[in-house]
């Protein structure tokens, strides 16, 4: 078969104007002119695949960008390394605190301290309840223990050295006594006078009881049944203070017998009352003190 030349009617090679050693079409006659026509459409063709290449470059630019977005967020939330990402700043769930978590939160209050009763019986600025021998030593007996003792005579006198005797008298005068009270109680034979001082500080009282020596004695009260004791015997004695009040005690028999280590019933008697003394003088600070709690 014969070959089929070109220009008639032969397959033509297309002109690509971007596409190397393509071949310009022309004419089929022998007039070298351009086919302007066609150059025309050609350069529209071109035009509309460089539109077509920036629309789709475009696009693929727009995912590649989402996707490095993705790959930074997952990195951020799932690396423990990324902590320079502005997401690993953030506060955990837990940290984020909720609405209704939100509750006004205050302070624990605490009670104040309790009043210390012996502060209201340190000085006669603050003992100011009402003071007698029978406010200090109520009622006709006491019991301690098992043991009941017989209330007797009471005696109350501002002139302290008239109640006392040895050195005493002059312990109280110098640290400046203001009152001495006293009270007897007996057990069978047993008699036991109980001697309060009192002074208008803590310190007036400590520095007597220091003072006070073996001769600091008070004066033994008898009447109203009770025999004189303890005026020629051997007797048993104590010093204490409490507050601004200082308590003596003076022990023996009412049948005039010395006492000796022996007889354990006057050092036992002697102890109560002194005991009972103290707890006198506390119960009156805590009176004191609960009343000014309450008002």
């Amino acid at each position: 078969m014969r070959p089929m030349s070109f220009g008639q009617g032969g397959p033509q090679s297309q002109w690509d104007p971007w596409k190397p050693n393509s071949q310009q079409p022309w004419n089929s006659g022998g007039d070298q002119t351009p086919d302007w026509a066609a150059l025309a459409e050609a350069s529209e063709a071109r035009n509309k695949r460089r539109r077509l290449l920036f629309i789709g470059g475009g696009a693929l630019a727009t995912v590649a960008v989402a996707g490095a977005v993705a790959v930074a967020v997952v990195s951020a939330n799932g690396s423990s390394e990324a902590s320079d990402s502005p997401s690993s700043q953030l506060p955990t769930t837990a940290d984020i605190p909720s609405e209704t978590a939100t509750v006004p939160s205050f302070a624990p209050t605490s009670a104040p301290p309790p009043l210390d009763p012996k502060d209201f019986v340190a000085s006669s600025k603050k003992d100011k309840a009402p003071l007698a021998p029978d406010i200090l030593f109520p009622g006709t007996q006491l019991t301690m223990g098992e043991t009941v003792y017989k209330k007797g005579p009471t005696a109350d006198t501002r002139t302290c050295g008239s109640a006392a005797q040895g050195t005493l008298p002059k312990v109280l005068a110098a640290n400046d006594c203001t009152r001495l009270i006293r009270v007897t109680y007996t057990k069978g034979d047993v008699a036991v006078t109980v001697g309060v001082a009192v002074f208008d500080t803590e310190a007036q009282a400590v520095k007597a009881k220091g003072q006070a020596d073996k001769k600091s004695i008070v004066r033994s009260l008898s009447g109203g049944g009770v025999k004189s004791f303890c005026e020629g015997a051997v007797c048993r004695s104590t010093t204490n203070s409490y507050g601004r009040y200082a308590y003596f005690t003076i022990a023996g028999f009412t049948n005039g017998k010395d006492v000796t280590t022996k007889a354990t019933e006057v050092f036992r008697t002697g102890d109560d009352l002194a005991e009972f003394t103290f707890r006198q003088i506390r119960r009156r600070g805590e009176a004191q003190a609960s009343a000014a709690a309450e008002g």
